[in-house]
């Protein structure tokens, strides 16, 4: 691959030297409250389904087909959004991405019949991943190195308030009427509201860099850079004059010797971790419904045990920059071995809502330290491809993951969806913690 090699004070150093400043805070409440709209539209059709399959007289094999559908979504999203991304700019792409995942939310709302519903929830899939990954991105290329984990923390625990506000929402929407579970995708739609503040985000610095568009990249950090002098008066000196060889963008790199074993990695954590994720979140109401508790007691625990997403995230937030994010990620993913097990393992509601109250905080600790930790592992020109690969294979993955967990539910019973949750999140422990490399505070070049 052809590559340029040119002198050059780097966006990265004169970022990575900057102290948080009131810019950066901007930048974490649009980009959270955008993941909170974003985290609500994922959650809306565990919390519907129930009342999609009493209303619709579907099975539990139909319900598993159209989740199938969002995950075929999410893959050509995370892909295309990570390429896309890479070629037009975060910022840009966070934007066209936003909208196109809250469009389609509102479709899911109008739709009649399964086939239709299947359609509305695979373009809803597009652009939620497609999201993701790019925010995954653009939070560790705005914040500086020291801080990126935490603020990767702070984002999401704003943003995973929608997991709790998304099931009180269907707790009191679903049973008013036959139809209450369409008000949940209205819902989910929102995030079309935050783009009025779309103005207040920066471009990546680091992209306009790596690009070659130096005065673009000079201009941006120009502006963080006065904030910062009026704000804390005289900055640190920028750093000196580096060389830095910029490759051009593809997904060949990620599959060249030097990063291939990192990908392949990241990869087979992210199909793990995206089957046990959802294997537990998704499921959790329906499960409940089959296994002869009522709709409406079904939906309160669940909204109960959801609470623990915004402490899972606040932990993270504060774990994140402090050890090494690849030790913090292998122990949380053991907790939320034990404690999927033993959610499974018991039919007494205090122990339900306990367990599952710890599943839901640790895995949303666990989530934005993965988010951080595998942006940090790709350099910038192929950074949001390499996020995207690794996202979009784990959600394609989980095609199969509902069908998993209907076949482990109709043959073996209630546990055994649990056991199997409980060994992917096993396998993400043993092969983060075998050979994920180290990150922490690292220049992202």
């Amino acid at each position: 691959m052809e590559k340029l090699q040119r002198a050059r004070c780097t966006a990265a150093a004169r970022l990575d030297r900057l102290p948080i400043l009131s810019i950066h805070r901007k930048i974490m409440w649009i980009v959270g409250i955008i993941f909170f709209f974003e985290v609500a539209d994922v959650n809306t059709f565990a919390f519907a389904a129930p009342a999609i399959m009493k209303a619709w007289n579907l099975s539990i094999s139909t319900i598993s087909f159209i989740v199938s559908a969002t995950f075929i979504g999410m893959f050509f999203g995370a892909v295309t959004g990570g390429w896309f991304s890479d070629r037009v700019g975060r910022k840009k792409a966070l934007i066209i991405t936003t909208i196109w995942y809250s469009g389609f939310s509102l479709l899911n709302a109008a739709v009649q019949g399964t086939t239709g519903l299947f359609i509305t929830r695979l373009l809803t899939g597009v652009g939620v991943a497609a999201m993701t990954v790019i925010c995954m991105t653009y939070v560790s290329e705005i914040f500086p190195a020291k801080q990126r984990g935490s603020y990767q923390g702070w984002v999401m625990t704003i943003g995973l308030a929608g997991i709790p506000v998304t099931a009180y929402v269907a707790r009191f929407t679903v049973p008013i009427a036959s139809w209450g579970w369409r008000l949940v995708f209205v819902w989910g739609s929102l995030g079309l509201l935050v783009l009025l503040f779309a103005n207040y985000l920066e471009e990546s610095p680091r992209w306009y860099d790596n690009r070659g568009k130096l005065a673009e990249a000079d201009a941006v950090l120009e502006r963080i850079e006065a904030c910062g002098r009026a704000e804390f008066g005289d900055l640190p000196p920028a750093p000196g004059t580096v060389e830095e060889l910029i490759s051009g963008c593809g997904y060949a790199d990620l599959l060249a010797p030097a990063y291939l074993p990192r990908t392949l990695m990241l990869i087979t954590v992210w199909i793990a971790q995206t089957m046990g994720f959802y294997g537990f979140t998704a499921w959790v109401p329906t499960l409940l419904v089959a296994h002869g508790f009522s709709l409406v007691h079904s939906l309160a625990w669940s909204a109960a045990m959801t609470i623990g997403a915004v402490p899972g995230a606040f932990i993270a937030a504060q774990i994140s920059d402090v050890w090494q994010r690849k030790w913090s990620i292998t122990i949380v993913a053991l907790v939320i071995t034990f404690c999927g097990l033993m959610y499974g393992m018991t039919f007494k509601v205090a122990a339900i809502v306990i367990f599952g109250f710890l599943v839901a905080m640790s895995i949303q600790t666990f989530a934005p330290l993965l988010f951080a930790y595998t942006a940090e592992c790709f350099p910038t020109h192929i950074r949001n491809s390499g996020c995207g690969l690794c996202y979009g294979i784990g959600r394609l993955s989980n095609v199969f993951g509902p069908l998993i967990v209907a076949f482990f539910f109709n043959h073996y019973g209630y546990k055994s969806v649990f056991i199997y949750v409980a060994a992917m999140w096993l396998l993400v422990a043993l092969i983060l913690g075998s050979f994920g490399p180290l990150t922490k505070g690292r220049t992202l070049v």
